[in-house]
């Protein structure tokens, strides 16, 4: 282990974190595969120790984990008649229209109407939801491995709920898709590249951090988001159910990480803020949606640095890291080596996020008041 930071480069495999070639030139070559295998060797480890509640708080997300489960076949209106065109419009009058305030004049798609604007409301909700869905298998993935690794029984007790979970997430936003959108994307290529990552290394703490703190924090922001902007019924109700798991997931990696990385050395953190910069640099680069102006017939790296001088688009972009910031400033990630990571989320515009609750603190605030993250 060294004792400085690795340059940029060699963490992300770019030099300036805003190079728009670079991100977009990373795509799928192989988008037609059905099986994807991951090379992994790390340690599956027992526990001959089997008192259970040694550690409380993760002893109290188990037992509400046991209590807090949902079945997505029957629990969620899918009766309810989705016809996705109509959602799709409504929701860009609800949310102020698909192209506000981007100059599209001289470009591919400036000659654009409602037909092709509304067709790509239509593709970036197919989108948007498919890569939910692989999100959540790869929570699943790194969830069933933590059983593995973790060496608390209650971890192992906790984690194993948090599988069942992620089954049942899969399950309910591949049936979405299936049932009431019009088609799949493939995994988008920054996605699965932190993906392969979080289950290659074989540090059981890193699957935690890449997972539980990064991934899942993320997406309990965009759920949020989703949640908020969505006019259908259905796909609000069923994100209320996921939303109200992952605030759980989330705190399993907050009180599970702050005990162990405290006994960590200064050079295993480093490591540690060095993962978090990088997984929190792929999973922003995913969200330039390249994939669907691609399939739209238009030049993404014409269209896309448009849209990312939008300042709404601006805002929405920093605010998914509203849980990650302050979950990485509680694990001490955020000020060690100098203020390395401070640095980079400063660079990134997510700094200002920092003195938010931390996810451990808002579950255990919603335990004393009896209330779900379901906003």
């Amino acid at each position: 282990m060294t004792d400085q930071m690795r340059p940029t480069i060699d963490i992300i495999g770019r030099e300036e974190i805003n190079d728009l070639e670079a991100i977009m030139s990373v795509v799928n070559t192989d988008s037609d595969e059905r099986l994807h295998s991951v090379h992994s060797v790390y340690d599956t480890v027992f526990t001959w120790d089997y008192e259970k509640g040694k550690r409380p708080k993760l002893d109290k997300l188990y037992e509400k984990a046991k209590k807090a489960q949902w079945n997505g076949q029957t629990d969620l209106p899918w009766e309810i008649d989705v016809d996705q065109e109509k959602v799709v419009a409504a929701n860009a009058v609800a949310n102020g229209g698909f192209h506000e305030g981007i100059d599209v004049s001289g470009t591919s798609i400036a000659r654009w109407g409602d037909k092709e604007w509304l067709q790509f409301g239509v593709e970036s909700q197919n989108w948007t939801l498919s890569q939910f869905m692989h999100g959540e298998q790869g929570a699943l993935v790194c969830t069933a491995k933590i059983v593995e690794s973790v060496p608390w029984i209650d971890a192992k007790y906790y984690a194993a709920t948090q599988v069942v979970d992620e089954a049942r997430h899969v399950e309910v936003f591949s049936k979405y898709l299936d049932d009431k959108l019009s088609g799949h994307y493939p995994i988008n290529a920054h996605l699965r590249m932190l993906l392969d990552e979080i289950i290659a290394d074989k540090r059981w703490d890193m699957t935690y951090l890449g997972m539980q703190i990064m991934v899942e924090g993320l997406a309990l922001a965009a759920f949020g988001f989703m949640h908020q902007m969505t006019t259908e019924p259905l796909l609000k109700q069923l994100l209320r159910y996921v939303m109200s798991d992952e605030s759980r997931h989330v705190a399993f990696g907050v009180l599970s990480l702050q005990e162990y990385y405290a006994e960590l050395s200064a050079a295993e953190i480093r490591e540690r803020q060095e993962f978090a910069f990088e997984a929190a640099i792929r999973m922003r680069d995913r969200f330039l949606q390249q994939e669907v102006w691609d399939r739209m017939g238009a030049n993404p790296k014409e269209i896309v640095p448009l849209l990312l001088q939008v300042p709404e688009r601006q805002t929405f972009q920093t605010l998914l890291f509203s849980k990650i910031v302050p979950n990485c400033k509680k694990l001490g990630l955020l000020d060690a080596a100098d203020g390395w990571l401070r640095t980079k989320f400063t660079e990134m515009g997510a700094i200002a996020f920092e003195d938010w609750a931390d996810t451990g603190e808002e579950y255990e605030t919603m335990q004393a008041t009896g209330t779900e993250a379901v906003a």
